[in-house]
This record gives C-alpha cells, sequence and structure tokens, in this order.
C-alpha cells in the first residue's frame, strides 16, 4: 500500500469545522476539528481508490495569502 503526504486547511465555519485537502481539491466537515479531518482522511481514501493513477500533482510547499479585491 503507498502513502502520500497532503497538505490540508482547516477552519471553522459556523458551529462546525471544514477540512479541505488542496490537491486533489476534497473537502469534509465535523463537529470538532478533529472530526473535521478525520472525515476528510476517510473522504480522501474513497477518493483514491477511484482515481486513476497519477491523477493529481502533489504540493510541496504552499502559502496561505491575503489578496483584497473590489467586487459588485
Amino acid at each position: 500500500m503507498k502513502k502520500i503526504t497532503l497538505q490540508n486547511v482547516v477552519w471553522k465555519e459556523g458551529k462546525g469545522y471544514v477540512a479541505q485537502c488542496i490537491s486533489p481539491d476534497v473537502s469534509s466537515f465535523g463537529k470538532t476539528k478533529k472530526e473535521a479531518l478525520k472525515n476528510l482522511a476517510e473522504a480522501l481514501e474513497l477518493y483514491f481508490e477511484d482515481a486513476p493513477k497519477n491523477s493529481f500533482t502533489p504540493i510541496r510547499f504552499a502559502t496561505i495569502e491575503k489578496q483584497t479585491l473590489s467586487y459588485a
């Protein structure tokens, strides 16, 4: 069985937490941060069961950048 390391982002939204993997773009949620990450791991396992080999590009180094924009 192969192992990969993925980068995830977790944030509080309302009364729960959202966990999102950057690549591949998969997300899940839970009542706690720990539960959101557990649910994300399960979602990613299901994703990789059906995904063709080499179907994503791992992100080695990611940063979160702020950007201000105007919109209507």
